[in-house]
This record gives C-alpha cells, structure tokens and sequence, in this order.
C-alpha cells in the first residue's frame, strides 16, 4: 500500500515522515563520505575523487550578491587530478596545514582542467588550501523550511496541499479548451496534453515516455500560459533539464530568465541567466566599481604582513570590505528584482533560492522530469503555485537517493509517481507518439511499461543503421537490435581495487573491439554511446577506448540524451546469479530507450535470466532474431 498517502494524510504525520528521510539521507551522505576517507592514507587523499590537496588562491573577484569567487590552483601548477568536484558541487575550504581549522563552506562556480573555482561568503585562513566535497546542507535546510512552511499553509497553498496529500481530489475544467492556435507542431496526443494542463484546476501531470516530446509539450503549454498573461515559474531538479527547457522557451520568444550560476548553463544559454540580465542594467556601472574597491581592500589585507599592527590593519580592511558588500547586495538586490519582475518565465532547479523570489507566487508552476525530484525536494515549487503541472515518466530513473532505509520507506518514489499510482487517468495525459526509436528498439519497453501504447512515428519506424550513406550495409549495421551472450565464457565480474563499484574487465574489452568494429564499418563515434551500470566499468572503458570519441558514462550520465547507437555493457557475471540494482528494472528502461537505430546489449545470460524481466528482454530478443554468443561474434 502507498505509505505517504495512506497511512500519513495528516499533515503533521506526512511532513515529520518526510523529515525523517531527510535525516536518514543527510546521515548516509556524511558516512559515505567518511567511508571514502577512511579508505585512503591522508597522502592518497586525493585518490576518492573528493579532496583537492594544496591548493593555491591564484586569483579573486566578487560575483553577484557580493560573494567571493576565488580561483584555486595546484601550487606547483600542475594539472587538477581527476576529481568529483563539479560545477555546482557544495565543498569545504580549509588551512592545508592545519589539522583544526573547520574551514568555510562554499560552491564549485567553475572548473577546467588547471583551475577551480569556488564561491563563497567568506576569506578562507592560510596560504594552501584543502578543498573537499561536503554535504548539501543547503538544499537540505531549504527542504525543511519549505515543509514548515507547508505544514501551516493557507489559501490556495493549503488546497494544494490537501490535494497532495489526498484530503481534496484534483480538479479540472468541465470542458477543455477546443480553439486553440498553437505555436509548434504537435501530434494529437501532445495537442491533447497541452490542453488538458491548460484546464486544470489545481494539480495535473504529463506523462512523457522516452522520445515523445515532453518538454516540446511543456514548452508550448507555458507559451500558451504566458499568451494569457499568466506568470510561470519553470523548474526541473538538475540544470541539465531546465536549460533544455528553457532552450525550448525562447524558441518560442518566450521572455525568459534562467537563475542560478553562468557556469552551470549552457554556453549559448548564458545571455539569459540573472547573472548577465543583471550585469547589463545601466545601475551595475555604479556595483562593478565598488567590486574594484572590494578587490583593492582584498589585497591591501593580504599584503598587511609586517609591522606590529598588522593583525589591527587586516581586520580593518576586511571590515571595510564587508561594510562594502553589504551596500553591494543592496543595491544588486533591487536590480535583481526588476529584471525577474520583467520577465515572463522564471527558470530554476527546484532548489529554488528563496533570498532571489522572496515571497513571490506564480499562476502556473511547472516541475520537468519531476520524476527526479523526491517528495521532499518538490515542496518550494508547490508553495508558489496557483497551478502546479508534472512532467515526467516514473517508468524511467527515479530520484537518487543513498539511505537505504529512506529509500525503503518510500523517499525513492517521486510526487509525479504518487499522483498517477493513486489517481489514476483522471490527473494525467500519456504522450504516445515517439520519434527516437526504431519500432524493434522501442517495442519491448512499450509492452512492458506502457501498455503497449507507443507508436513509433513514420520518420523513425524502420530507420537504421545502414541508412547513413558511409555505413557499411550488413547484418550488424542492418539489423537494429543484438545482445551478445557471454555466458560461459568466463566474463567474471570484479570489485575496484580500493572502490565500491563493480566491472567486469573482459566484458569491457569486448565493448571496446565492438565499438571499434562499428567505427571500421563507417560508423561516427560521436554517434555512439556505451552505457554502463556501474561506474567503475565506466571508468574500465574510459581507459580501453581512450579518445575514440564516443560517450561513454553511467546510466544516469544519459538520461534525457540519445544517440544513434548504444552499446550496453550489463557487468554483472556471477555463479550466485545476483544482479543487484540492475533489479530497478526503470534504470535499465532509460539505457535501452536511448538507441535511436542501434541497440547492443552484452551481458551473460546465465546472471540475467535469473531475474523475470531480463528473462523476458532475452526471449525478445531471440523472437526478433538478433540473439548471439561471444562464441559466434567476430570482433
């Protein structure tokens, strides 16, 4: 039975349930993270991905809302060893030499290859630096004060809570709009959709299975929205998909503002951030020139090293440069709110920076690949909703989560999944047109996760390899499905050496001699992804590959994406049969609905076939004639 909404309809119960996962999930981060650290010597520190070991402050300027930018470099000015420092991270800056020093928090702004960058509200102490990956209390806290928020809410906030929690059924329209002049070019299912969300009442979803142009949907549901004089908040829980979304806005010249850091949107997107609307206004003249006078007193205090009062003229300094920050934040602060109150769409990730919005409501909020975001994660967007519509497929990768114990008590399983599982048709519109699969791609999963719904359209349906002109025309090229068995070949999988993660070395160079067999065949590698379940095979493949050119990552590294080809490496080969989280058989939906005209799939049969569903994606296999061994391939 659904936890959240049978068995915690009252408010108090539901919100201090959620807030207990949040719990579990903060305390399996911190002990993931000090496992990490515990399996390497303070001189291998650098080896889990996570530390950054002396580091030098190479240089330093204010970004907007008067925040530290501070670009580390190696002090010997080496190369950044690989790391999981990406843009956006939330790490901890702290003395290298000194073992005491908590350090200040901070976020990753930038990054290449010589140089990270850091964001932050204060001057870390020393000369060389430590940087670590560290929680996001952030997100976590913001969380929080939104379902404190929620737990009193009145007016239109409380009747979408209640219709959340199953107290009010939602609502729509009698009638839904007829005539209506539509700025893309949608299907009837997409057309239906749109029109359905449009008559919605309070809460509605549109359910968008692989390659029928969700966010093409959403988009002209918003457009539509904004004709109407509607204002609209555009949300999605990573950067990825809200810049998706909101390449798809001002195609449509939708007015359009993208919150959050310059670094983490796309380039060709970046004119559109805050950042840059901001930086534009003829007022910031007068800002950049008290930036230049923070910088100077910046410098005058790390210069203050000598004589007896050096301590006094350095806190002075940095006095004066905060007094400095302040009036900066002040007058950005109204800058900030004019160019967001100028615009028609607000695009943000779902962790929404309440000090930007302050308490502002919109008459349409909509949350893309809602089916990401935990319940927990969903509730800031709720709060400023009139209208709140769901976009999303549960049947594809659900919200990543480390506690297991959360997990099991239901914070895997987003709103989006909630609604549809308890209401029924009644809230939601399927998409069913797909224009990304061959129909033998697209087949199997349409059977098994959609009702047999999916309709591959004419420009797709038969569409293969082979087709491309400087292809190779034969059976692997032809043919738009193949699974290679290895079972019995003694493809074993292994755990990393001092890692958590497996792979299975042979597998990975089997991978390697098919992707260089389609390459010798004609085949782009830029048009080719391998997808691993595993991040250690990732990192196998990586190294056999080299600079092919093709994508190679994770599962959730493509979700959203597509290629022409996908070669997918299963790893797990075992005489006990176990497959792990390759039993989320929704992970496995995402890997094999990426393949546009080729689908490879490499696995032993003996460890899958244990579990229903891939006994039955072999079986589909062998019915479409495309099943062979490792024995019978040639590569």
């Amino acid at each position: 039975m659904n936890k959240t909404f049978a068995n915690f309809v009252d408010p108090e119960t539901y919100f201090d349930e959620l807030g207990r996962w949040l719990d579990l999930e903060a305390v399996a981060e911190r002990e993931r993270m000090a496992r990490r650290r515990m399996l390497r010597a303070q001189k291998d520190a650098e080896k889990s991905g996570e530390t950054l070991l002396g580091m030098s402050l190479a240089d330093h300027r204010t970004g907007l809302a008067g925040r530290f930018l501070l670009d580390f470099k190696k002090a010997d000015h080496q190369e950044l060893p690989n790391n999981r420092l990406k843009v956006g991270s939330p790490v901890v800056i702290s003395d290298h030499s000194s073992q005491s020093d908590h350090g200040i928090s901070g976020v990753v702004s930038a990054k290449n290859r010589q140089v990270i960058q850091v964001a932050t509200e204060e001057w870390p102490e020393g000369f060389r630096h430590r940087i670590d990956l560290s929680p996001d209390e952030t997100t976590r806290r913001r969380q929080l004060a939104a379902m404190a928020r929620a737990r009193v809410a009145s007016g239109r906030a409380l009747k979408l809570r209640d219709t959340i929690l199953g107290k009010r059924p939602a609502s729509c329209h009698s009638k839904m709009m007829q005539s209506l002049v539509l700025r893309s070019d949608l299907n009837p299912p997409q057309e239906s959709a749109v029109k359905f969300a449009l008559s919605v009442q309070d809460i509605g979803v549109i359910h968008g299975p692989p390659g029928t142009g969700k966010t093409t949907t959403i988009a002209e549901l918003i457009y539509q929205s904004v004709k109407q004089g509607k204002s609209v908040l555009a949300c999605a829980p990573s950067n990825t998909a809200v810049d998706n979304l909101l390449e798809k806005l001002i195609g449509l010249r939708c007015k359009a503002v993208r919150i959050g850091h310059p670094a983490r949107v796309f380039r060709d997107l970046r004119q559109h951030t805050l950042d840059e609307l901001v930086d534009l206004d003829p007022s910031t003249r007068v800002i950049k020139e008290m930036r230049r006078e923070v910088q100077q007193l910046v410098r005058a205090a790390q210069k203050a090293s000598r004589g007896k009062d050096w301590r006094r003229r350095k806190r002075q300094y940095f006095s004066e440069a905060g007094q400095l920050r302040s009036q900066i934040r002040s007058l950005e602060k109204s800058v900030i709110q004019s160019v967001i109150d100028s615009a028609e769409v607000v695009c943000t990730t779902t962790t929404i920076d309440d000090d930007l919005l302050g308490d502002r409501h919109f008459d349409l909020v909509v949350i893309d690949e809602a089916c990401q975001a935990t319940i927990p994660g969903t509730w800031q967007s709720v709060l400023r909703a009139e209208k709140l519509i769901l976009a999303g497929d549960h049947q594809q990768l659900p919200p990543t989560v480390l506690s297991r114990d959360a997990a099991d008590a239901g914070m895997q399983r987003s709103l989006l999944q909630e609604l549809v599982e308890r209401d029924g048709e009644s809230i939601y519109r399927r998409l069913t047109v797909q224009y990304r699969m061959n129909e033998a791609i697209m087949n199997f999963s349409s059977e098994r996760f959609y009702d047999s719904q999916l309709l591959a359209d004419r420009s797709v349906a038969s569409h293969q390899l082979a087709d491309f002109p400087q292809i190779v025309d034969n059976d692997l090229t032809q043919k738009p499905l193949l699974f290679i068995d290895t079972a019995g070949a003694e493809y074993e999988e292994s755990l990393e050496e001092g890692g958590e993660s497996k792979l299975n070395l042979r597998e990975a160079q089997l991978t390697s001699q098919v992707i260089l067999k389609l390459i010798e065949y004609g085949t782009t590698p830029s048009d080719i992804a391998v997808i691993a379940p595993y991040a250690a095979q990732v990192r196998a493949l990586r190294h056999l590959i080299g600079t092919t050119g093709c994508e190679i990552d994770t599962v959730d590294g493509f979700q959203g994406q597509e290629k022409e080809v996908v070669v997918l490496t299963m790893v797990r080969s075992n005489e006990h049969r176990q497959i792990g989280f390759l039993a989320d058989i929704r992970r496995t939906n995402v890997a094999i609905t990426r393949a546009r005209r080729k689908l490879i799939m490499i696995g032993d049969s003996a460890t899958l076939g244990s579990n229903d569903f891939y006994a039955d994606l072999l079986d589909y296999f062998e019915q479409q004639q495309s099943y062979s061994t490792v024995w019978q391939e040639d590569f």
